[in-house]
């Protein structure tokens, strides 16, 4: 089942952002799904929200999105976010060009 992804970073922006990227692609940059090491990533957006930066995704199950974390997950615990809970729920409908 497909799942929605909230990441809300307080205090963060684009350079937290940025700087996660690069080290999850490996400094090659974040343009298309097949640029991320693991697979399941049905869509992906980011911006500036009032008191920091947010992420969402949907994910093709929890499992993709776990196998993911063993990878972003010691990155931002390094650039020190390793409290990072993000909000995950059931995605009842998911519709992508």
């Amino acid at each position: 089942m497909a799942i929605i992804v909230t990441f809300d970073l307080p205090g963060a922006g684009q350079e937290l952002y940025d700087a996660v990227i690069e080290r999850v692609t490996g400094g090659q940059g974040f343009t298309q799904f097949a640029d991320l090491p693991n697979a399941g990533l049905v869509s992906h957006a980011a911006g500036p929200v009032e008191g920091g930066f947010r992420v969402t995704e949907v994910w093709e199950s929890v499992e993709a999105l776990e196998t993911h974390a063993k990878t972003f997950g010691p990155i931002l615990a390094d650039l020190g976010h390793a409290d990072l809970q993000p909000t995950i729920i059931p995605a009842h409908n998911v519709v992508v060009r």
